[in-house]
């Protein structure tokens, strides 16, 4: 998402935190506790049921992952896209390159992921195209370093 030559933000940039303010607003109504919890996960699994093709597939894989290896991080709408959250915080999330009009999808970690090195330099986000079982088993490894679950 690009913003235009004048250094406005763009349409899609606009319908994003559009989108968040809303999520923000729905957390603010909804219950605390289990409740809130399976509203969000009900959220997040009729979200992925509507992406494209592809897509949806790819945020099931990393749906799926997250719930194996990182138990503890909750479904969590993020911009309008699947997230995962510790206290009410992402630590990872997915971004549909299909929904974004972008060349691929992405996975991404935030600031929160329990990914610091000795080398001061590792990646936030990694492109998703067509992932192979190494690249899953790759993305299944960051997951669990993210949630600090090693």
């Amino acid at each position: 998402m690009t913003s235009d030559t004048q250094g406005r933000f763009s349409a899609q940039e606009r319908a994003a935190m559009k989108q968040r303010a809303a999520e923000l607003k729905a957390d603010a109504k909804r219950e605390k506790g289990a409740a809130k919890a399976a509203a969000e996960k009900k959220e997040l699994q009729a979200l992925i049921a509507q992406m494209p093709d592809g897509d949806r597939e790819m945020a099931q894989r990393l749906h799926d992952i997250v719930a194996e290896v990182a138990p503890d991080l909750s479904p969590k709408l993020y911009y309008g896209q699947p997230g995962y959250s510790r206290d009410g915080k992402v630590v990872v999330f997915f971004r549909s390159g299909q929904m974004d009009k972008e060349r691929y999808s992405t996975f991404g970690v935030s600031n929160l992921a329990a990914l610091d090195d000795d080398s001061g330099l590792w990646p936030t986000a990694y492109a998703l195209t067509d992932p192979t079982d190494h690249a899953w088993e790759r993305l299944a490894e960051i997951v669990r370093r993210a949630a600090g679950t090693q």
